[in-house]
């Protein structure tokens, strides 16, 4: 299935060229290893920074800090976002004092874009393909973290209803995002 990935001038959806006019110019070749410093989603208004993740003892993967609500995370065992593989990014939904960065997360629809900023100057360009939501104890670990034959991004958050007493939502959703291109910094703008 072919999925719209740019408005009708060619443009990546939600986004401009340097000075907020014109169309980016994609880089040429592959990104290589770059840190991921930020995530842009311009259709929810995410536009937050990211830290690095871990596992934890029990080898289920960290989360940010509850007390950053606006702040994303990057499994940093995994590939960077560009690389081939799949990398991953999770986010809170809620907490106790209100909506978190991933708040949204399940509006976006297939050919939103996804921008990851990366400590080596350039932007790697994800779109929507699709969203799926999955219960908690039966995660779709091999779709999330496993072989994909390209460069993909997945986004993780809570979703479902949420038990008091377990005081944990009953599902995640996540985002499967396909990789369009690597743009530099300086010449993508992310829409005000």
């Amino acid at each position: 299935m072919a999925v719209p990935v740019t408005t009708p001038a060619g443009m990546p959806s939600g986004w401009a060229g340097p000075g907020g006019r014109g169309r980016p110019t994609p880089l040429a070749g592959e990104l290589g290893r770059g840190e991921p410093t930020r995530i842009m989603i311009p259709r929810i208004g995410v536009n937050a920074p990211l830290v690095v993740l871990g596992l934890e003892g029990d080898g289920a993967l960290a989360v940010p800090p509850l007390d950053h609500a606006d702040v994303a995370g990057w499994y940093g065992g995994g590939p960077t976002p560009g690389e081939p593989g799949s990398a991953v990014i999770v986010g809170h939904l809620d907490t106790r004092t209100g909506p978190a960065v991933f708040a949204r997360l399940d509006e976006l629809r297939p050919g939103d874009s996804i921008g990851v900023a990366r400590g080596d100057g350039t932007v790697a360009l994800f779109a929507v393909e699709r969203l799926e939501q999955a219960p908690k104890d039966r995660f779709p670990a091999e779709r999330v973290y496993g072989p994909t034959g390209g460069r993909r991004l997945r986004l993780v958050t809570c979703g479902g209803s949420f038990d008091q007493a377990r005081r944990s939502y009953d599902d995640n959703i996540i985002v499967h995002a396909l990789y369009r291109a690597g743009y530099l910094t300086s010449d993508l703008r992310y829409p005000e």
